[in-house]
């Protein structure tokens, strides 16, 4: 087993991420092409591990730029810490948070106290972006 918890031996999984990154350098594209490319389990695995930052995870799902500060904000956590979530914005007192469960992404939206609505699938940055500035 390896450091991250899973059956794929940490030096093999820090490898193809190596791979991943000499091939397709900076652009978060070629990087979620590569990431398309390999095998779904390791896949999964990079998506949530500390060889990726959480802006290459928030790419890989949502394929789209978030604004400056959040992409910030994302390149300097671990995609790691999407298992418990990474607050990514605030607007109008109410929070959005990347995570990732059961190996799907989801950007919720909170006031602090409970989640109100939870989106889901390529389109869920902006419908969660459009839900925070027009809630009604």
């Amino acid at each position: 087993m390896s450091s991250t918890g899973t059956s794929i031996p940490y030096p093999e999984l820090a490898a193809i991420a190596d791979r991943l990154f000499e091939e397709n350098e900076d652009d978060e594209e070629m990087l979620s092409r590569g990431l398309d490319a390999i095998e779904p389990d390791i896949r999964d695995e990079l998506l949530v591990s500390d060889l990726l930052n959480a802006y290459q995870s928030f790419y890989f799902f949502f394929r789209t730029v978030p604004d400056e500060l959040i992409k910030e904000r994302l390149e300097l956590e671990p995609a790691s810490a999407l298992a418990r979530g990474i607050k990514i914005d605030e607007i109008d007192l109410l929070d959005i948070i990347f995570c990732v469960h059961d190996k799907k992404a989801q950007l919720a939206v909170s006031d602090g106290e409970q989640v109100l609505r939870t989106f889901r699938g390529r389109m869920a940055y902006a419908d969660a972006m459009a839900f925070v500035t027009n809630p009604s």
